[in-house]
């Protein structure tokens, strides 16, 4: 339904709705909102009440992985220079499977992507299933073949590959095999280099219209620059802004003049911390994710960065939790693939054989810190994933939140039951 802003909210069911429309929008036609199962119309129904900025062919929400998502506004220009760049970077325009939610800008790239090289996208829908991504693959039909995937679907397909000859061999008929959303570490960098996968780090976010930066290295016209630590984007692919938030869209994007207050450049402030290493960047976290424990910064993403390099550990979430002494104290949340024993030990004792958790505890103590070593480690089945397949930390949090009040209620009662008898 087109209402006063003319944006059209697409189901992203209706992949051939969801295409044609967005073609369009490319054309200077109707702005387009991708809207997943389930969305709140209300919500829907708020946007396409907000005036737009001019030029928008797209609005679509943030993964919501650091805060509340919030609505994006693309340009046909912004979205153009973003697939052009990247095609440039692979070597040519190829056909995409298309492995990543629509109603986010990972997955709605690769449609822009397709558009832009008149090709027709293959979908999958198989979610976390490496088999059956592969089967997907089969379908692909152009000479060049790409797919972007978030770091856990691609850790199952390297763990698919090392056991199966005819999945790696379909694995590395992949021209480029684009991975994004978190950082990729260096264990699955060495698993794909040593099965021969065409492997591309992707950074990048949808206030830039998806990845600008490969491997380190920026696409198109993007720059970077790090300001205070921070690190900071231009270029063509930058969005207008956020739909019904022009304090927040001054405060992110911000713009810098000349002597004659001509403006020459626009940046976008990313709040993530990074540095530039002879003229590559890395990002070593987000500014917003760090405790302070016995009076030391300690980085959550660093953490993580240090714990998922080793076997077992990839899906280790680190949290900062209270703690009585020391202010804050950091945990860990990972799902169950360490042992039913990674949760106990202290190599201190010197008895018996170190636990995967001490393992873990001490590799942090000894790269980062006393103050950054985990206190315990709570695993799951499977964490909370949000819709792109990033860790869902308000659940995450909510949950371990809730975990830690029931081991106090039960503490409680059992000093209690103590007194009673006494």
């Amino acid at each position: 339904m087109v209402t006063s802003n003319g944006l059209r909210a697409i189901p992203t069911e209706d992949r051939a709705w969801l295409c044609a429309a967005l073609g369009d929008a490319l054309e200077g036609v109707a702005p387009v909102l991708p809207v997943p199962p389930g969305a709140d119309p209300a919500a829907i129904s708020a946007l396409q009440r907000e005036p737009l900025p001019a030029g928008t062919s797209l609005v679509i929400r943030t993964s919501g992985s650091s805060g509340v998502p919030k609505a994006v506004a693309l340009s046909s220009a912004a979205l153009r220079a973003s697939a052009e760049a990247t095609h440039e970077r692979f070597g040519g325009p190829g056909q995409w499977l298309v492995a990543l939610p629509t109603h986010l800008v990972s997955g709605v790239q690769m449609l822009v992507r397709s558009r832009v090289a008149a090709t027709d996208p293959v979908f999958f829908d198989g979610g976390l299933a490496p088999e059956a991504l592969l089967a997907a693959a089969d379908e692909l039909s152009a000479e060049r073949r790409y797919v972007s995937l978030v770091p856990v679907q691609f850790s199952r397909l390297l763990d698919l590959a090392e056991r199966d000859r005819d999945a790696a061999d379909m694995l590395r008929r992949f021209d480029a095999v684009l991975v994004g959303g978190q950082a990729v570490t260096l264990e699955l960098r060495r698993r794909a280099h040593e099965l021969g996968v065409a492997l591309k780090r992707s950074y990048g976010m949808t206030e830039t219209a998806g990845g600008c930066v490969y491997d380190g290295i920026e696409i198109g016209d993007t720059r970077v620059r790090i300001r205070e630590g921070e690190v900071q984007l231009s270029g063509s692919s930058l969005a207008l802004g956020y739909v019904g938030d022009p304090s927040l869209t001054a405060d992110r994007f911000i713009e810098e003049s000349g002597p004659d207050d001509a403006i020459i450049t626009r940046w976008y402030r990313t709040g993530d911390a990074g540095e530039l290493l002879g003229g590559m960047l890395s990002i070593t976290g987000r500014l917003d994710r760090v405790i302070v424990s016995g009076g030391v910064n300690v980085a959550l993403d660093e953490v993580e960065r240090v714990v998922r390099e080793l076997p077992g550990w990839e899906t280790a979430v680190a949290l900062g939790v209270p703690h009585p002494e020391w202010g804050e104290r950091v945990g860990l949340v990972v799902e169950s693939v360490v042992g039913d024993e990674s949760a106990g030990g202290d190599e201190s004792t010197g008895e018996g054989s170190l636990t995967p958790f001490d393992i873990a505890r001490a590799a942090v103590r000894d790269r980062l810190g006393a103050a950054a070593a985990p206190e315990w480690v709570t695993e799951t089945d499977e964490l909370p994933r949000l819709p792109g397949g990033k860790p869902d930390m308000r659940a995450i949090e909510t949950w371990i939140a809730r975990l830690r009040d029931s081991f106090r209620q039960t503490r409680r009662g059992r000093h209690a039951a103590r007194e009673g008898q006494a």
